[in-house]
C-alpha cells in the first residue's frame, strides 16, 4: 500500500491555508463548491498527510530553521502560502516585507530542493504594472509598482528551476480578513459604500484556489501558472454584486476613481492586472465564475454569523 503524500503547508492559518488544510484532510471548506474538481479526482481517504504550519510554528526568514524543519519532516510537497500581505504598510516596512516574501521564499526553495520536496509558491498579480492593456499571461515581463509587488517578484526569482509558481489575485475567503466582509458588514448595517471602478482584476475565492493547489500538488508541473476565478471585474463591480446578493438596491455602491480615495493609499496599485488563465484551462477545469464564488462566500458568511 502506498503511503500518503506528505504535504507541508506554510501560512496554514491564513484564509487560503485553512481551506487548503480542510481539503487535504478530506473536508469541504466553508463556502466551497463540491462540484469543482479541477483534475477530475476526488480526495481519497488518507491520500495526504498534512503538516500545517503557521508563522508561530516556523519563521521562514530563518534559513537554518527552515532547513531543519524540512529535514525533520521529509515532505513530498511544500505549499508555500505564508506571506507579508499588508500592501500599504509595506511601503514603510520594506525590510520586513522583503524578508518574508523574498528571503523566506528563497529559504523554502533551497530547503525543499535539499529535502527532495517539490515547492509550490503562491505569488500575486501585483508583480505587474498594469500598463499592458490586456490580461497578463505567464510569460509577460514583471514590473511591480509597490514594495509588496517587488518583494513577491523577488521571491519568484529566488525559486528554483523545478518549483511551481502560482500567481493569483484579489483573494477572498469565508475565513480571514478581506474586502467582501467589509462590504457585507456595511450592507447589513444599512450603510453605503464607495469603491473604485478604475482598477481591473480577477477575483480568486480561497476555497477554489485551495482545490486548484491540490491538483498542482498531485501533478507537480513546475513553471509559472496563473490561477483565478473566471471573469474580469472591478472593485466597484464586486461591491455592487455583494450588495445585490444581500438585497441592497442600486444606490448601495457608488463608483469612484482611485484619485478620489481618502486617505490616499501609500502603495501604488496596477490599474489593470487581470490574469489570463488559458494555460490553467488547457490542463485543468476552469475555476468557477467569480460571481458564483463570491455568492457562495456571502451565503456562507450569512450562515455563520447567524449561528
Amino acid at each position: 500500500m502506498n503511503r500518503p503524500t506528505r504535504i507541508l503547508v506554510t501560512g496554514a492559518g491564513g484564509q487560503v491555508g485553512v481551506d487548503l488544510v480542510d481539503i487535504l484532510r478530506g473536508d469541504l471548506p466553508w463556502g466551497a463548491s463540491a462540484a469543482f474538481v479541477p483534475d477530475g479526482r476526488t480526495i481519497e481517504d488518507d491520500e495526504f498527510e498534512v503538516l500545517a504550519l503557521t508563522h508561530h510554528d516556523l519563521d521562514i526568514t530563518d534559513r537554518d530553521r527552515v532547513v531543519a524543519a524540512l529535514r525533520a519532516t521529509h515532505p513530498d510537497v511544500v505549499i508555500h502560502l505564508a506571506a507579508y500581505t499588508a500592501v500599504d504598510r509595506a511601503e514603510t516596512d520594506a525590510a520586513t516585507c522583503f524578508a518574508v516574501n523574498a528571503t523566506g521564499t528563497g529559504n523554502l526553495s533551497e530547503a525543499a530542493r535539499e529535502a527532495g520536496a517539490h515547492l509550490i509558491a503562491v505569488s500575486t498579480d501585483y508583480v505587474f504594472d498594469g500598463r499592458k492593456g490586456a490580461s497578463y499571461v505567464e510569460e509577460d515581463a514583471t514590473n511591480p509598482l509597490s514594495v509588496y509587488g517587488a518583494s513577491k517578484r523577488d521571491g519568484e526569482l529566488l525559486c528554483g528551476e523545478g518549483d511551481t509558481i502560482v500567481r493569483t489575485s484579489w483573494v477572498m475567503g469565508v475565513r480571514g480578513k478581506n474586502v467582501v466582509h467589509v462590504i457585507a458588514e456595511r450592507a447589513a448595517s444599512g450603510q453605503a459604500v464607495r469603491f473604485v471602478d478604475d482598477q481591473t482584476g480577477t477575483v480568486t475565492v480561497a476555497s477554489d484556489l485551495a482545490r486548484a493547489l491540490v491538483a498542482l500538488a498531485r501533478t507537480r508541473p513546475g513553471a509559472t501558472w496563473h490561477v483565478a476565478n473566471t471573469g474580469t471585474t472591478t472593485w466597484y463591480d464586486v461591491a455592487a454584486f455583494v450588495g445585490r446578493t444581500l438585497g441592497r438596491g442600486e444606490d448601495f455602491a457608488t463608483p469612484i476613481a482611485s484619485a478620489d480615495l481618502s486617505p490616499t493609499p501609500l502603495a501604488h496599485r496596477p490599474e489593470r492586472s487581470d490574469l489570463d488563465t488559458t494555460k490553467w484551462r488547457a490542463h485543468f477545469e476552469a475555476l468557477p465564475e467569480w460571481t458564483d464564488g463570491v455568492a457562495r462566500l456571502v451565503r456562507e458568511r450569512l450562515l455563520r454569523t447567524a449561528q
